[in-house]
């Protein structure tokens, strides 16, 4: 082979392997693009889910806000239909009792004439920090001294087997401040960490209960629905402890109507 021949094949060698080099590195480049234009929309994607978990957020927190208000506005328009008047008393007070805790509405007779303030000032004098969360008057105005979501030392204790009887147990929630045994016929104690006591204004032996307290026992019970979002379990004092005399035997239709319908009629 002459010299120019062999020329001729070195530089035929050298243009092949540019060529190869060229197209090597345009491959790498579009690579590298792809890559980018990858990464580019794999960030897009992740704005845009960030971006719908934040609007899903803000319409969650919306939406609750939303519901506490109208839920307020119930309460409200609830608590002026019933007159509805707060003392709350701290003394009362024996724990938390959050919604999942609630269970039962349990109601008393306070076997006395006297009015709701009266009653409140002799469970002070008394010193035993028993009370319950509200007292209904006999023309029926509403006076309430614990919260809802406090407990009240109102049910105390009930026959030996209720607790298992109504699913509810005698925990730490409950300081039981000022509780005294009342015998071993009657041990169970955990009545108060699970309802809400309301007082009627009453004495028993025949005495009525005047229209207006039941209408206002009616928007009470209303009220407590309202405000835990569900129907508590109706029962009256006797019910958990034997041999109780509240409430009074006049009661009982009125009773069964509100365990069936929430209403005295």
């Amino acid at each position: 082979m002459n010299k120019k021949a062999i020329i001729a094949l070195l530089a035929a060698i050298v243009l092949a392997l540019g060529g190869i080099l060229f197209i090597r590195i345009n491959e790498k480049q579009q690579t590298g693009d792809m890559m980018g234009s990858f990464d580019q929309a794999a960030q897009s994607i992740s704005d845009e889910a960030k971006k719908e978990i934040a609007e899903k957020k803000k319409a969650e927190k919306e939406r609750r806000e939303k519901e506490a208000k109208a839920k307020e506005n119930d309460l409200s328009q609830l608590e002026q239909k019933m007159s509805l008047r707060k003392e709350i008393k701290d003394e009362f007070i024996h724990g938390d009792k959050g919604k999942e805790y609630q269970k039962y509405i349990v109601l008393h007779d306070t076997e006395s004439s006297a009015d709701a303030d009266s009653v409140i000032s002799s469970w002070q004098n008394a010193g035993k920090k028993i009370a319950a969360h509200f007292i209904v008057n006999k023309d029926g105005t509403v006076v309430q001294c614990v919260p809802l979501d406090k407990i009240a030392h109102h049910a105390g204790f009930g026959d030996t087997g209720h607790n298992d009887k109504y699913g509810v147990t005698d925990e730490s929630r409950d300081d039981k401040a000022g509780t005294e045994p009342i015998g071993s016929d009657y041990a169970d104690y955990g009545m108060n960490s699970y309802s809400v006591g309301i007082e009627m204004v009453h004495v028993g032996g025949g005495e009525a209960y005047p229209e207006e307290q039941l209408e206002a026992v009616d928007a009470l019970i209303a009220y407590i629905d309202a405000y835990f979002g569900m129907k508590s379990t109706i029962i009256d004092h006797k019910s958990w402890r034997s041999g109780n005399s509240d409430t009074s035997p006049e009661f009982a239709g009125y009773l069964e109507n509100y365990k069936n319908k929430r209403k005295h009629q």
